[in-house]
């Protein structure tokens, strides 16, 4: 039977909020029997949406990460409920049953993503829901999905062998949980931009008594005889390593421009890093 999963690209999202709004639209003031209760105006985030900043002035680079509930295939809340007050559809979807989960906090910790939010006033933890209510009623796809301008979000209807596929074909990752393998159903493209480290600078040199950047230099990095990779730079001087992984470690970068003696440099990272202007051997 085909399953519904999210493929969301991080490096097409820009934090327009169109999806966060769109899921404020449809279930905020509206009760929809069988699926959910009305959404607060206010605290809850069906489709969260994340920010990282990697690197430093002048060298920034964000990533947006919209972060839905995964509608996991081993879902924590599914077997934190074991009573029927959430349940997976032969579709894939996990909907939270809106009576009979009421008074039911304990599920909110059962999720090791946090997509769960309790509903104060109602007394009732809620989440995204796929919009299922749409799709059974004949929609192609969630709202937040129809809303977004850019592509980021988008979603599958395939077999698990079909998915299987895709994954592997297109490089999809899951988000890391921090605890037991969950099976989330919600795939990420280019996840890098969120999760990994980055090295970031710019080569510049001196000719007579202007300042240029150096367009075209090779940049190479290694750790220890590894190597991480080449770059040339761009038409502003500048270059990027990423894909690194988090965490503590030491590289060593190497710039060779034309016939000129290659510059070495030790570099030491905690975190995303932004070496700025490196000086090369005047032109």
């Amino acid at each position: 039977m085909k399953k519904y999963c999210f493929v969301i690209d991080v490096a097409k999202c820009e934090n327009c909020n169109n999806c966060f709004l769109s899921c404020k639209d449809e279930h905020c003031g509206n009760d929809w029997p069988g699926y959910s209760q009305a959404q607060p105006l206010h605290g809850h985030r069906w489709m969260n949406i994340l920010t990282r900043e990697r690197g430093a002035f002048p060298f920034v680079d964000v990533a947006y990460l919209p972060k839905p509930c995964g509608h996991c295939d081993d879902a924590p809340c599914l077997r934190a409920a074991a009573d029927g007050a959430v349940h997976k559809r032969a579709d894939g979807i996990v909907l939270i049953d809106p009576v009979k989960a009421k008074g039911r906090k304990t599920l909110v910790g059962a999720c090791p993503y946090g997509v769960i939010w309790w509903n104060e006033t109602l007394q009732l933890p809620q989440k995204c829901t796929f919009c299922a209510h749409l799709l059974d009623g004949g929609w192609h796809q969630p709202r937040c999905v129809q809303s977004c301008p850019t592509g980021a979000l988008s979603i599958l209807h395939a077999t698990d062998e079909e998915l299987a596929g895709i994954v592997q074909a297109e490089g999809l990752e899951v988000l890391d949980s921090g605890s037991t393998a969950t099976r989330p159903r919600c795939y990420y493209k280019n996840l890098y931009r969120f999760t990994g480290d980055c090295i970031v600078g710019s080569v510049a040199a001196t000719v007579g008594d202007i300042t240029e950047c150096v367009i075209g230099a090779n940049v190479s990095l290694h750790e220890g005889s590894k190597s991480l990779g080449e770059r040339v730079t761009d038409e502003f001087g500048d270059f990027k390593f990423d894909r690194l992984p988090t965490g503590v470690a030491d590289y060593e970068l190497t710039i060779a421009h034309g016939d000129r003696q290659a510059t070495r440099l030790k570099v030491s990272k905690k975190e995303s890093l932004s070496l700025g202007t490196i000086w090369i051997e005047e032109l």
